[in-house]
């Protein structure tokens, strides 16, 4: 295959188009908090209390641009409700994240034991 251009990108191969979309320490990490259903805003951030509101607001904001999640604002006025979850998109993902999460407890173990 040619090298992938999206959004006047150029990607050496799909694995570094694929790594630009899940890639980076948390993008992956908040998919697959996402993989059960959707959660607010205020779920998520305790799930992941060891994420800064600042970054997870941003990778909400690049996930949602790639088009992995939808934002779902309820209400007009404060207090209003933001949901999060994943898009039909997104959830061509889990199987990859899975294979990743398994492949994880086995470094874990191998390292563990090393």
């Amino acid at each position: 295959m040619k090298n992938p251009t999206i959004d006047g990108t150029t990607y050496p191969c799909t694995v570094s188009l694929a790594m630009k979309l899940i890639g980076g320490k948390w993008k992956s990490v908040i998919l697959y908090h996402l993989k059960d259903g959707e959660k607010r805003y205020s779920e998520l951030k305790r799930e992941l209390d060891f994420i800064t509101e600042m970054t997870l607001s941003l990778q909400h904001k690049q996930l949602e641009k790639d088009g992995l999640i939808t934002r779902t604002v309820i209400g007009d006025k404060p207090p209003v409700k933001v949901f999060y979850r994943l898009t039909d998109f997104g959830m061509t993902v889990l199987p990859v994240l899975e294979a990743i999460n398994l492949w994880g407890y086995a470094a874990f173990t191998y390292k563990q034991g090393a």
